[in-house]
């Protein structure tokens, strides 16, 4: 037995039409064409597809890094520390428990400059009520930068650790 073939009838109509209706190679291929086209219909858009496709997609952009912010900062030190007080005693473990202690009072709402004054190490930014004022990703040990820099103004870091002890991280600007 052998199989048979089917053949597509557009063709085949295709071809009747042209013998009994003298036209041109140009215009058979015409009414091939609007032929296959009627053949498949094409759905009707909604009317939020029709929008979307009149309007071209605006894609969002990120918003460009800060060369430079501003922030305070609660440091919280402990013995060894690079340029800690000579008056701090505490071991690390206790300046990382200090150092949260801090974090949840200005979490509980006290003012970050209250705790600052009652917790802070860094006598000199204390004096600025934790300002270290204007600084570069680049001015600043690379774990305090990164986490300043991931902060939205006026955000809270959790605790960070640098050479330097325990830090609580606001940004300001």
């Amino acid at each position: 037995m052998t199989a048979h073939r089917f053949r597509p009838v557009v063709p085949l109509v295709l071809a009747l039409a042209a013998c009994n209706k003298p036209e041109s190679a140009t215009s058979t291929a015409s009414a091939s064409a609007n032929l296959t086209a009627s053949a498949t219909p094409t759905p009707t858009p909604t009317p939020a597809q029709a929008q979307a496709q009149a309007q071209p997609q605006a894609q969002p952009q990120a918003p460009t890094p800060p060369d430079a912010i501003i922030a305070q900062h609660v440091l919280v030190a402990y013995k060894g520390a690079k340029r800690a007080p000579k008056g701090v005693a505490r071991s690390k473990r206790e300046a990382r428990e200090r150092a949260h202690e801090a974090l949840a009072k200005i979490r509980a709402g006290t003012p970050f400059e209250d705790v600052v004054t009652a917790y802070s190490d860094d006598t000199g930014s204390a004096e600025r009520m934790g300002s270290v004022g204007k600084f570069h990703r680049e001015d600043m040990d690379p774990a305090f930068s990164t986490a300043a820099f991931a902060l939205k103004v006026g955000e809270v870091s959790d605790v960070v650790e640098t050479p330097f002890g325990f830090h609580v991280i606001k940004r300001t600007q």
